[in-house]
This record gives C-alpha cells, sequence and structure tokens, in this order.
C-alpha cells in the first residue's frame, strides 16, 4: 500500500477493497445516489484516509476519506481539500470526518 502515491491510485485501490460510493459534503451530512441518502456523523466511521499534499502547489492539497456504513451496508469515499482548499460547509460533519474512526 505504500506504492500509492496518487489520489488516482488510491480511489482505484479503495474501490478493489469494495468502497465504491462516492459521497458529497453537504451541510451537516454526507449525501450519496444523487443525494437520496443522507448519513449524519452516528452513521458512519472513517475507516482510513489519506493526505496528498502539494509539493509546488498549495492548491494541490487533498485528502481521501475511506467511509463505512454498517448501518446502510455501504463503502466509499469522499475526496475533499485541506488547508485553503478545504470545504468546511459545517463544522459538525468535518469534525466527525477527522475524528470518528473505528
Amino acid at each position: 500500500m505504500s506504492n500509492l502515491s496518487t489520489v488516482t491510485e488510491v480511489l482505484n485501490h479503495l474501490k478493489a477493497e469494495g468502497y465504491t460510493t462516492d459521497f458529497n459534503l453537504q451541510d451537516n451530512c454526507l449525501t450519496c445516489h444523487g443525494n437520496a441518502l443522507q448519513l449524519r456523523p452516528d452513521d458512519f466511521f472513517v475507516d482510513k484516509h489519506y493526505r496528498f499534499e502539494g509539493a509546488s502547489d498549495p492548491g494541490d492539497e487533498a485528502i481521501v476519506y475511506a467511509i463505512s456504513s454498517p448501518r446502510h451496508q455501504l463503502k466509499g469515499v469522499l475526496v475533499n481539500g485541506y488547508g485553503l482548499s478545504s470545504d468546511e460547509r459545517n463544522h459538525e460533519i468535518v469534525s466527525a470526518l477527522n475524528e470518528k474512526t473505528r
């Protein structure tokens, strides 16, 4: 796994591990399936996360979260920027992403 050096490589690796749902960050939840399903902080775990730091451009900084929800029986990913490019729509959901692991 240490050979994963790009976001694309991580996403492909996670997909092979069953993380097939694409999550989106909303105001107070994660959404998927065209916003039909909304996950609140109590509905999911962050199984893993991968940080990427832009060598020359701070705009290239990103974090990939591998997220699972036993309650909804699904696994997926959320890609978000961090630092200047982070999407901090709601402190509660961002805090859950950063702190909630199994």
